[in-house]
């Protein structure tokens, strides 16, 4: 019987310098989409994947990070008095239940394998999963979930991945297929980051792994890789050489970037328009808009 997936390791240490001046002062992970911080999105996909216990690897200046999970009594109670029954069940979105939230520090910036190392000693020889909250993916069903249901079917170690144009291959960790059965895949290996012209394939791992409990012992002996880095593809490139299952799951959803500027604002107007309260306003004033640059366009030509 495969194990159930209930841990998620949440790897939030980075700077986020893109991001600066704004990262200063705040965390990235705590930046807004319309009015949802980038981490709740992650939490409420991990939750409807049926994830129970949520693993953070932060570093310094992450404080805001943890006090947004933490219950708000005083705002808690001025919104009762008020009856804002609404904001109240919203509010409660945020909050985790005691123990079900952990914080792991990672004292110096050694690559995403390195951070999910450091979660080590809270896992047992269990299947985990990891999650990067600049990947944001809006689906009917979401991505996590979707995984989860794969995996309960294949086992072994399941990597979400999607396809990008051959001039950006060199930006990502590249399968090597083994066969393609339609959503899923077998993977011969994995590259991190290859040069231009020599990726295996144009499908690309994004930011949602489920992981045996052999990938963590893996990372225990990984050597730097790509960047000087300890990269996680080079763990999970282990299980393949050593005849362990590893699988590409080809999501159905759209996946935004929010670690760059520009997909962070394409995530934005994607989110809008998908809330009822917002889609026919902003739409209309997205149509003005494309009005407007048309008609400049016309009168510059």
């Amino acid at each position: 019987m495969k194990q159930k997936v209930t841990k998620a390791i949440f790897p939030v240490a980075g700077l986020g310098t893109r991001f600066l001046p704004a990262t200063k002062s705040i965390p990235k992970e705590i930046m807004t989409l319309v009015d949802r911080p980038l981490i709740q999105y992650a939490i409420d996909e991990a939750r409807a994947a049926g994830i129970e216990d949520f693993i953070f690897v932060t570093s310094r200046g992450k404080s805001a990070l943890e006090d947004y999970f933490d219950h708000s009594p005083e705002l808690t109670q001025t919104l009762r008095k008020k009856g804002k029954t609404e904001l109240l069940e919203l509010l409660k979105s945020t909050n985790m239940q005691s123990g079900a939230i952990a914080y792991i520090r990672q004292h110096k910036a050694n690559g995403l394998g390195h951070a999910v190392w450091c979660a080590r000693r809270l896992l047992g020889n269990e299947p985990f999963a990891v999650m990067l909250p600049d990947d944001v993916i809006i689906g009917d069903k979401p991505c996590l979930q979707q995984m989860v249901e794969a995996h309960a079917e294949i086992g072994g170690s399941v990597v979400a991945a999607m396809e990008v144009p051959s001039a950006k291959a060199s930006s990502y960790g590249i399968l090597d297929i083994a066969e393609n059965m339609g959503s899923i895949v077998s993977v011969n290996g994995m590259v991190e980051k290859p040069k231009a012209g020599e990726q295996p394939s144009n499908l690309a791992v994004i930011g949602r792994y489920i992981l045996s409990p052999q990938v963590m012992r893996n990372l225990g002996s990984t050597k730097p890789g790509a960047g000087g880095e300890i990269q996680l593809t080079d763990a999970i490139a282990r299980e393949i050489e050593e005849d362990r299952p590893v699988y590409g799951f080809c999501f159905r959803g759209q996946r935004f970037d929010c670690g760059s500027k520009i997909g962070f604002l394409m995530a934005t107007v994607a989110v809008a328009l998908q809330r009822d309260d917002l889609a026919d306003e902003f739409q209309e004033y997205l149509d003005l808009l494309s009005e407007a640059l048309g008609a400049r366009e016309r009168m510059s030509s």
